[in-house]
C-alpha cells in the first residue's frame, strides 16, 4: 500500500535504519535494572500484574508490621514531648494526656503489673 502513496519519497516507507537485534544477543544483554522496587504501586489502575498476583501481595501487606517513625514511638510514651523538641508549650490536652499516663502507670505498679 505504501507503494502507492505519492507524498514523500520511497525512503520515508523503507524502513533502513531500523535494525533489530538478534534473539543471540538478546539473550546475552543486561537487563536494565530488572525489577525495581516499588515498581508496582498497589492501586496503579494501569499496572498489568494478575489478579492472584495482587491479591497474593494484599495478603502479605496486612500481615506486615506498618512502620512507625521514631517521633511517633517518643510522643506515646510521653505525649508532651514532640511540642518540647520544637521549643513549644505542650497543649492542654497533651499535658492531661501525660497526667492520665502518669495515674495509669502507678495503679499499674501498685497492682505490680508494671
Amino acid at each position: 500500500m505504501s507503494g502507492t502513496s505519492n507524498v514523500g519519497g520511497a525512503g520515508v516507507y523503507e524502513a533502513g535504519d531500523q535494525r533489530n537485534v538478534k534473539d543471540s544477543e538478546v539473550d546475552q544483554a543486561e537487563r536494565y535494572k530488572e525489577g525495581q522496587p516499588n515498581s508496582h504501586k498497589a492501586q496503579d489502575s494501569k499496572d498489568e500484574r494478575s489478579i492472584a498476583n495482587k491479591l497474593d501481595r494484599e495478603s502479605k501487606r496486612q500481615e506486615e508490621p506498618k512502620p512507625i517513625s521514631k517521633e511517633a514511638k517518643e510522643s506515646q510514651a510521653d505525649p508532651t514531648l514532640p511540642a518540647k523538641k520544637h521549643g513549644n508549650e505542650p497543649s492542654k490536652g497533651a499535658k492531661i494526656d501525660a497526667e492520665i499516663q502518669q495515674e495509669e502507670d502507678e495503679m499499674l505498679r501498685k497492682k505490680g503489673i508494671k
